[in-house]
This record gives C-alpha cells, sequence and structure tokens, in this order.
C-alpha cells in the first residue's frame, strides 16, 4: 500500500513540475513577445510587466487572449527575418567558393574592360587553375 501512495506523490510532483514548466515558458514567450512589439509604448510595457509580477497566471492568460494573433505574427516575422539572413549568409558564402571557369571568366572581363593587363590576367588564370588541381 505504501508503494503506490508514494508512486502517486511522485505521479503527482511531476504534473506540478510540467505545469511549472509550462507556465516559465509561457512566461518567457509573453516577456520576448513584449520587448519584440515595436508597436507598443515603454509604458504599456512596463504595465503589462508589473501585472505578470503581481498576479501572473492571470495575466499570463489575457496576455495570450488578448494579443495571441498578434503574438504569432511577431514570432512569424521574426522567423522570417532569421531565415532572410541565413539564406543570404549561405549565399554569400557560396558564392565566393566559384568554380576555376567561373574565375577565369571573371578575370576575362576585367581584361576586356581595360581594367586588369594581359600579365595580371595570366596570373588570375594561373591562379584560379592551381586551385582546381
Amino acid at each position: 500500500m505504501n508503494f503506490w501512495n508514494s508512486f502517486w506523490d511522485v505521479i503527482w510532483w511531476f504534473l506540478w513540475a510540467f505545469v511549472f514548466i509550462a507556465y516559465l515558458m509561457a512566461l518567457f514567450a509573453i516577456i520576448g513577445d513584449l520587448f519584440r512589439d515595436h508597436k507598443l509604448s515603454g509604458w504599456w510595457k512596463a504595465v503589462w510587466i508589473i501585472f505578470l509580477i503581481f498576479v501572473p497566471f492571470l495575466t499570463a492568460l489575457i496576455y495570450l487572449i488578448a494579443r495571441g494573433n498578434g503574438m504569432a505574427e511577431r514570432s512569424q516575422k521574426e522567423a522570417k527575418q532569421y531565415q532572410a539572413a541565413t539564406d543570404a549568409y549561405i549565399r554569400q558564402t557560396a558564392g565566393s567558393a566559384a568554380s576555376p571557369s567561373d574565375e577565369i571568366a571573371k578575370a576575362k572581363a576585367l581584361l576586356d574592360a581595360g581594367t586588369i593587363s594581359q600579365q595580371e590576367y595570366d596570373q588570375l588564370k594561373a591562379k584560379a587553375l592551381a586551385h582546381s588541381a
């Protein structure tokens, strides 16, 4: 009989731990959203934070109901910005590893435009061919 009492005590403890961690995640999401929202004035942000401190569960529930849609939109916007920055970085990094034929073509265009001399073109061509080997 003692085993079942302690077993259910452990289950009850895990349930409360889960609820507490879920609450903390919601709280951090709300605070992050408050600072992400540029349309909300600093005073309103301070009011939300004060209410989150003194009436946490009720304030979190009201915030999620009242501003949940905007919260999702701001989160999606930020995710798109991060994705665009990542894509730009990948394109920039991948673009720097041009093939030897691309490098030779660029050097030829510079030679044809008169930007570089024949000797500089030959050096760039040799360097591009050396990297391919």
